[in-house]
């Protein structure tokens, strides 16, 4: 594969991205709504970003794991609920966690 066939492919999936984000928009055309739907559509971000969480955290690569980092956002976590750390000490506890964990292991 050549520097212009990356090149040509990059634009191409850009322009189908745009395209398909454009849709919903387009295909409404400034009708509002339905309540119910603005309903489920307030309740997504949170099951969304939830999704995100977990396969952020226990995934490596293309399989599931349970490793280090796991343990060290565990902990962030923890601090941040019981103890009420803020989010830059729980990340900066996480991240010496996480290295020590990876350094004896």
């Amino acid at each position: 594969m050549t520097d212009s066939d990356r090149w040509l492919l990059i634009v191409g999936l850009a322009a189908i991205t745009f395209a398909l984000k454009a849709a919903g928009p387009v295909a409404l055309g400034g009708r509002p709504l339905p309540a119910p739907a603005l309903r489920v559509i307030a309740l997504l971000a949170a099951p969304l970003m939830c999704a995100l969480v977990v396969t952020a955290l226990f995934s490596d690569g293309p399989r599931w794991s349970v490793g280090a980092h796991t343990i060290g956002v565990a902990v962030a976590g923890l601090l941040m609920w019981r103890w009420r750390l803020p989010l830059l000490w729980a990340a900066l506890v996480a991240t010496a966690l996480t290295a020590l964990l990876r350094a004896i292991t």
